[in-house]
């Protein structure tokens, strides 16, 4: 959870790569933000875009996101004091390192890149589109429809 990331959108790394391919002499340029996040400020956004607070308890691989408090709609079936969050050690990588972090200073300075969408902005528009894909599965589950639901177990 504490592990930090430089997390990017697609669009502004594929804008940054069309940048690239206009210059005249090829070069090596590092597509990231510079800036970091943890893991565990990610899973508290996302959660409260959808109204959640959360708490965390226990440390390393025990530890867990409960439910403190639900506030809206957007989150029916969640309620105070679920456990919604758990770490999983299959996801952890060979090599894992607790901090990634590029630095984009020449691409700012050769191509006058910079990442427009922020970490957060990001984070909302992807819980948004969880969301929907969710209220699709709720309406045709309630019509009678059943649709197999993709999810890792």
């Amino acid at each position: 959870m504490e592990a930090l990331r430089d997390w990017g959108h697609a669009r502004d790394y594929v804008r940054m790569q069309w940048m690239m391919l206009q210059q005249e002499t090829p070069e090596d340029f590092v597509i990231a933000t510079g800036v970091q996040y943890s893991v565990r400020q990610f899973i508290e956004w996302s959660a409260a875009h959808v109204g959640i607070t959360l708490r965390f308890e226990g440390q390393g691989e025990a530890e867990v996101g409960i439910v403190a408090s639900v506030v809206g709609e957007d989150a029916p079936g969640v309620t105070a004091g679920q456990v919604i969050v758990r770490v999983d050690p299959r996801y952890f990588r060979p090599t894992e390192v607790e901090t990634l972090l590029g630095d984009p200073s020449k691409a700012r300075e050769k191509l006058g890149w910079v990442p427009e969408i922020t970490t957060q902005e990001m984070c909302e528009e992807m819980v948004a589109e969880d969301l929907k894909a969710a209220r699709r599965y709720a309406l045709l589950k309630t019509h009678g429809y059943d649709i197999p639901l993709y999810q890792e177990s």
